[in-house]
């Protein structure tokens, strides 16, 4: 079993979401913009997009809520006057274990124009037993358990684990993320009373 050292504020992340990563491409006819020819391809894509936005799956998991699902990039066009015959967009989709990744591929697939071409549907979301002693040790300390928005390492463990360490995620990947001592001091000895009582239940 694993404690992932990813910054929770020393809750425990019980369960952690996937991650599919899409690139997509819309197809068009290039043309004048002048003129009412060919198709633009940002307009597919465009269709595509709102439906990403708008689109709710029938089932939301007990412990991490609903697959959520953003574009976060987008390319087209090489000229102010030229109708665009291609137009890529990326998508961050945040998987739950209400569905395998390639469920939700191939309901996207189904729902869009767009070619849509995953770079990877192996990093599945990930859930903890409530019956295992690493879930029990933090009901009996009184910790905090949530499901987390956030991948970590967790995703490449065969074996149970939780996520649970000092910091706040809010500052991750953000300009200046940082720390606090006091932080690290208190989380060390949350760390020795939670290895503790685990070694208790064990």
């Amino acid at each position: 079993m694993a404690i992932v050292g990813e910054p929770t504020k020393m809750n425990a992340a019980v369960a952690e979401k996937g991650l599919i990563v899409i690139d997509c491409k819309a197809s068009g006819i290039s043309g004048h913009a002048a003129r009412e020819e060919g198709k633009n391809a940002i307009d597919v894509a465009l269709q595509d997009i709102q439906w990403l936005h708008n689109y709710q799956f029938d089932q939301e998991s007990d412990t991490l809520g609903p697959v959520k699902m953003t574009v976060t990039m987008i390319q087209s066009g090489v000229q102010h006057n030229v109708i665009p015959d291609s137009c890529n967009f990326t998508v961050d989709v945040r998987s739950t274990d209400a569905y395998s990744n390639d469920q939700i591929l191939e309901i996207i697939r189904k729902n869009i124009e767009s070619e849509a071409i995953a770079r990877s549907v192996r990093l599945q979301p990930s859930g903890l037993d409530a019956e295992h002693p690493l879930y029990e040790t933090a009901k009996t300390l009184g910790i905090s358990v949530f499901g987390s928005p956030t991948l970590s390492d967790q995703t490449h463990m065969p074996w149970p684990s939780i996520k649970m360490g000092p910091g706040d995620s809010a500052r991750s990947h953000t300009a200046g993320e940082y720390i606090l001592i006091e932080e690290i001091e208190k989380g060390i000895e949350k760390y020795v009373l939670f290895l503790n009582e685990l070694d208790e239940l064990l």
